[in-house]
């Protein structure tokens, strides 16, 4: 084989790994003025290491949090004011859930689970533009993987070396 197919080899290999490693969102898009399902998914531990808490930071402008309790894990919902009132459904919102926190459990290192919370997009949020939902996923000895850069204007997530996942704000069409 020749030494540039070997590269190029390893270095698709390597962009698949780092690709594959990110802690993800499955839906991707979602239009504001509506509810969202967040399915996070984690597909490794921190080098070799399991994870023992994902911690997921609730942006503004996203209202009315319900995380999804999962086996084996206990929850942490840790509450605080939002920077303004939403209409929720008629009712107006000034706090809620900020962070959401699973602990307790053990995700192996080779091992891929999906964490679940749901949540209003609210009005507010800007059509055609990414919302950010940091996400800290924790493991012994204070290891961590810290899916929380945000990409600047004009700059890809892809460049990044751990992007927070995101959805693009789409409009809103139609009923509930």
């Amino acid at each position: 084989m020749s030494k540039k197919l070997v590269t190029a080899t390893a270095l698709i290999a390597l962009t698949a790994t780092t690709a594959f490693a990110h802690a993800t969102l499955e839906k991707t898009e979602a239009p504001v003025g509506s509810a969202y399902k967040a399915v996070i998914r984690i597909g490794h531990g921190c080098e070799g290491k399991p994870t023992i808490a994902v911690r997921v930071q609730v942006p503004e402008g996203v209202i009315a949090a319900k995380p999804m309790p999962k086996p084996g894990w206990t929850l942490e919902k840790i509450k605080g004011a939002y920077e303004k009132s939403y209409d929720y459904y008629g009712t107006p919102m000034k706090e809620g859930v900020k962070e959401i926190v699973w602990k307790g459990g053990s995700l192996a290192d080779d091992d891929y689970d999906e964490f679940v919370f749901r949540a209003f997009l609210t009005n507010s949020l800007p059509v055609g533009k990414t919302l950010y939902l940091p996400i800290v996923q924790e493991c012994p000895d204070g290891a961590a993987e810290r899916w929380i850069e945000i990409p600047a204007e004009g700059q890809s997530s892809e460049d990044l070396e751990h992007p927070a996942p995101g959805i693009k704000l789409l409009e809103k069409t139609g009923g509930h």
